[in-house]
């Protein structure tokens, strides 16, 4: 059995299904999105019913991605947490009064 039918100028290639839903992804379009095995791919639907693979960026990859923009408040993120639970509580407490 052939991996993939392909022709090296047009972009396209036929890959084969596994019995177990799985397929190779052709090398030139492994590179092209910058893939790596093991690695993980989204497939996503466009409005128009296309399909669209995406790579998927490995959580090192995304280590201080949040860290390289400037932050837009001073107050740690645990503290904004405790102060929103608090909100949430008196609110709860508001339209439900302990019995």
């Amino acid at each position: 059995m052939r991996k993939s039918e392909s022709s090296p100028d047009s972009g396209t290639a036929v890959v084969a299904i596994s019995k177990h839903g799985q397929a190779m992804i052709p090398k030139r379009f492994r590179a092209k999105l910058g893939i790596d095995a093991p690695g993980k791919v989204l497939f996503r639907e466009t409005e128009d019913g296309n399909v669209v693979i995406e790579r998927v960026r490995s959580a090192t990859e995304m280590q201080g991605f949040a860290a390289r923009s400037e932050a837009s408040t001073d107050v740690f993120a645990t503290d904004l947490f405790r102060e929103k639970r608090e909100r949430d509580r008196s609110e709860r407490d508001d339209r439900f009064p302990p019995q």
